[in-house]
């Protein structure tokens, strides 16, 4: 039988075979990597912030490009009062993906439990021109109210 197959069928059933395997396995990875993600979630939710930051881990483990899983993790880091750890994966995710405002929003967060104003308003005003820019007025204007009411207590000596 197979003196009676050309080579490029055997060729191309290989290539066809490989390609399968290769496509089955980053379904399965995507599938276990969605499914970590769901469960440190919902553990954050449940506030069980040191099961929610283990699942986020190992997504990152599995998946190391993924920002919005370090978002989570320094959230739930943060809620573990590990404030500089939160500060660290929120600069990472601007560092790697500079146009996210939802990091610049975090850090901001952060500074401020860190009682560090201008470097926080300064954050916000990075988010609320990226907001501008990817068209969310809507986000961009709770932003600038935010801003305001900093801006005001500023002024007022608070």
């Amino acid at each position: 039988m197979l003196e009676t197959l050309p080579i490029n069928s055997i060729i191309a059933g290989t290539i066809v075979t490989f390609s399968l395997v290769v496509l089955g396995y980053f379904a399965w990875k995507t599938l276990i990597t969605s499914d970590l993600f769901q469960k440190g979630i919902n553990l954050a939710q449940a506030e069980d912030y040191e099961g929610a930051e283990a699942a986020f881990r190992k997504v990152i483990s599995l998946n190391s490009t993924n920002d919005v899983v370090r978002l989570f993790l320094g959230d739930v880091l943060n809620r573990q009062n590990r404030v500089e750890e939160a500060k660290e994966l929120f600069c990472e995710v601007i560092s790697r993906s500079p146009k996210n405002p939802d990091a610049y929003l975090r850090l901001a967060n952060v500074l401020m439990q860190q009682d560090k104003r201008e470097e926080a308003k300064n954050n916000l005003q990075t988010a609320k021109e990226l907001l501008q820019k990817q068209r969310q007025p809507e986000k961009a204007a709770k932003i600038a109210k935010l801003l305001e009411k900093m801006n005001a207590k500023i002024k007022n000596g608070e």
